[in-house]
């Protein structure tokens, strides 16, 4: 009898495995599911844990063993998605941006978007002004500190937090003036609505950065937002497609096609390179989503989408929830006391410290601690919970923003960081591509700010993909072996390729009509020759058409393969 109890506890075991979600104020959320459970299951579980119901916005993020991100399919087994051997590590993050985040029916819904941005300012995707930056920071500070209290928050006090990956002391006390001045009496929640309307209004709101190569091995970063399709190159947006003129998106291996009508039908075709092909598919689906989400108005109208116009090639995907106005809609109908929300206050921070940390060593001068600080933000602590693929650098709203040299980045240990009165570009920072060769300077830049760097860390943490800081300037070929080499045959590679692949569809399709036309001639040798007595068979013989084919057709046909056979047989034995 004991040993059945053992038994069944150990199969019930084998059944069920532990698995944590990082929640968006980077606390943890740990439960157990049944292996067979399917990726829905998991998200009602957080979204109830939260008591959120506008929950269409949210998606739950994992990366593989390969470090290539992905969103968890809620209609697939969590088990046959994730790669990995359990427990499994995942995050919760900002799947669609909402495009009016203050038209959101409830407060719990807009705190979570406005941590995803906060988040997404200390990465360096969201780009701003030096006047929006400073802006925005003095309202995570109202939001987080509450009013100003000159014996609370000595002075400097803004400079303990951390809110973008690089400023200089002339915005710290920038942001102080504006907390001190200007935000008097705000509530936390209206200090995040205030929040939410400004970073609304930024070019690069919702920007979800995909590093990729153009048809020339020039570096850009392509994003979908709530109003379309967006390539970012150097320092500057150079495409922009709404979602009502984008027509297909496609995929082969590691390039990646965007069709598109525009004014006076023009229709163009945009074509890049992703890094990997599990890259350029995580893009593909990403695409599929956003487009299906923001563009349709019922979802009833998505439809199953192919990456390849042949029927027997390419992957196939389709979205599936809500779409946007039907998330808008069924909002508008929640009737309930709005849920009290638990906020951050000033619990540290592990990826988004712009949560007090507590003050700067003093035994570190001040320039000195600056430069170890923005090491350990380079390194894997900035990698480890950003929940988007890599920091981005664009304009906003037409304006340029001034890059970076590389003398500057070498002697920044030499003195403050120092920015634009102008622009202020938080993706000046410069995240390192997680490969082996940058380990041990990540290794050494934890290990100086007193941190752990286990290898269960490194299992849990976020992959991270190079910034378009790296890309400029260690060169368009640093972070991946692209299908471009050089700037001399870019062109002729491409066109190469593209032959290429045009002779493997072709052949594809050859191999496939041959293999249809010989098990069409098996079937057809087993109706006329097999005495195979199976009722279809017999009434298929048995009708005019088929007898009519037999008689003129086929015994004709078999009789001259049978005289050639004989032809070559007597040919063989003569010699």
């Amino acid at each position: 009898m004991l040993s059945r109890l053992m038994s069944a506890s150990v199969r019930n075991l084998e059944r069920e495995y532990m698995c944590t979600v990082r929640l968006l104020d980077d606390t943890e959320y740990t439960c157990t599911i049944q292996r067979d459970a399917k990726g829905q299951y998991l998200f009602d579980l957080i979204c109830h844990h939260l008591n959120l119901l506008e929950k269409d916005y949210f998606g739950i993020r994992y990366v593989d063993p390969d470090k290539q991100r992905h969103w968890l399919e809620i209609t697939k087994s969590i088990s046959k998605q994730i790669k990995s051997q359990p427990p499994f590590t995942m995050c919760l993050r900002v799947k669609f941006y909402p495009p009016d985040p203050a038209a959101l029916k409830e407060e719990i819904t807009r705190y979570l978007i406005f941590l995803q941005i906060k988040r997404d300012l200390y990465h360096g995707r969201l780009l701003c002004k030096t006047s929006d930056a400073a802006m925005l920071a003095a309202y995570i500070l109202q939001a987080e500190i509450g009013d100003y209290d000159p014996g609370k928050h000595p002075e400097g006090y803004s400079s303990k937090f951390q809110f973008f990956p690089k400023h200089s002391e002339k915005l710290e006390r920038r942001i102080a003036e504006i907390h001190k001045t200007e935000l008097i009496g705000q509530t936390p929640e209206t200090a995040e609505l205030k929040f939410l309307q400004k970073a609304q209004m930024l070019e690069t709101y919702g920007v979800d950065p995909h590093p990729c190569k153009d048809v020339s091995g020039n570096p850009a970063f392509l994003a979908f937002t709530p109003f379309g399709f967006v390539v970012l190159q150097g320092n500057k947006r150079v495409h922009f497609l709404k979602w009502n003129e984008v027509t297909k998106l496609k995929f082969e291996a590691k390039t990646f096609h965007v069709y598109a009508n525009q004014k006076e039908d023009k229709k163009i075709i945009l074509t890049y390179f992703a890094p990997t092909p599990e890259a350029c598919k995580h893009l593909w689906k990403c695409g599929v989503e956003n487009q299906a989400f923001y563009k349709l108005d019922k979802s009833s109208q998505v439809r199953t989408v192919s990456s390849s116009n042949l029927f027997f090639k390419g992957s196939r995907f389709r979205y599936s929830g809500r779409v946007a106005k039907e998330v808008m809609e069924q909002s508008a109908k929640i009737k309930r006391e709005p849920p009290e929300i638990h906020r951050a206050g000033l619990v540290p921070s592990r990826s988004c410290p712009s949560i007090t940390h507590g003050p700067r060593l003093s035994s570190v001068p001040r320039t000195r601690r600056r430069a170890v600080h923005i090491s350990i933000m380079e390194g894997l602590e900035s990698l480890r919970d950003s929940a988007h693929s890599t920091p981005v650098r664009s304009v906003s709203h037409g304006e340029s923003f001034i890059p970076r040299s590389r003398s500057q980045v070498t002697n920044a240990s030499d003195g403050p960081a120092v920015i634009s009165d102008e622009t202020y570009s938080p993706s000046d920072s410069v995240l390192p591509t997680p490969v082996a060769e940058h380990s041990l300077e990540l290794a050494v830049a934890r290990q100086i700010n007193g941190a752990p760097c286990s290898i269960e860390e490194e299992k849990e943490s976020e992959a991270g993909t190079p910034s378009l800081g790296d890309v400029a300037e260690f060169g368009a070929d640093s972070w991946v072996a692209g299908p471009i080499s050089s700037a001399g045959g870019e062109v002729a590679l491409s066109e190469a390729e593209q032959v290429n692949k045009f002779v493997l569809s072709v052949l594809r399709l050859l191999l496939v009509t041959i293999g249809l036309l010989f098990v069409l001639l098996l079937l057809l040798i087993i109706l006329t020759e097999s005495d195979l007595d199976i009722a279809f068979l017999r009434d298929i013989r048995q009708t005019p058409e088929f007898e009519q084919f037999h008689y003129e057709y086929f015994c004709p046909l078999r009789r001259w393969f049978a005289c050639k056979l004989r032809w070559v047989g007597g040919l063989l034995i003569n010699k």
